[in-house]
C-alpha cells in the first residue's frame, strides 16, 4: 500500500477585512468628535473660583486686549455692533450671546458691548471664564 504525501499548504491572512475595519473606526471617531475652532486673538480671559465654565460656543463676541470688536472672529466697529447683533440673531429664537473678553478690558467697555447688545434684542449674555487653577486642587 502506497500512501501519497500531502504538499503542505500555504496558509496567509487576508489583511483586507482588518483594513476595513481600521478605516471604519477611523471615520467613526472623525465624525463623533467636534471642533471647536478657537480665533487666532490672544485673550487672557478672567479666572472664578466659584462659577462653573460655559460651554456654549454659538454666537461669540470677542472684545480683545486693545478694545478692539470681533464677532465670529471678524471685525466690527463699534458703531455698527447692534446692525450686526441684529442681523445674526434675527432667526434664532434663543438669543444667547457668548462675550469673550480680555481680563484687562476696561468695565466701561464691556457694559458698553452688554448694552448694545440689550439694544439689539438679546436676552442672555454669557461670560466665559478659566477657573483658577490654585482653586482647583482644594
Amino acid at each position: 500500500m502506497r500512501f501519497r504525501e500531502k504538499t503542505p499548504s500555504k496558509s496567509f491572512i487576508n489583511l483586507t477585512p482588518l483594513v476595513d475595519m481600521l478605516f471604519i473606526i477611523l471615520l467613526f471617531f472623525l465624525v463623533t468628535s467636534t471642533f471647536i475652532e478657537q480665533p487666532n486673538i490672544k485673550l487672557e480671559l478672567p479666572t472664578t473660583k466659584h462659577t462653573p465654565t460655559s460651554k456654549i460656543e454659538e454666537q461669540v463676541l470677542t472684545i480683545s486686549r486693545d478694545g478692539r470688536l470681533f464677532f465670529q472672529n471678524e471685525p466690527v466697529a463699534r458703531k455698527n455692533l447692534i446692525p450686526v447683533l441684529k442681523k445674526a440673531f434675527s432667526q434664532q429664537t434663543e438669543k444667547t450671546l457668548v462675550l469673550r473678553a480680555d481680563k484687562n478690558v476696561s468695565y466701561g467697555l464691556v457694559v458698553d458691548v452688554m448694552d448694545a447688545a440689550k439694544g439689539a434684542g438679546l436676552k442672555k449674555i454669557v461670560a466665559p471664564t478659566v477657573i483658577d487653577p490654585e482653586e482647583r486642587s482644594l
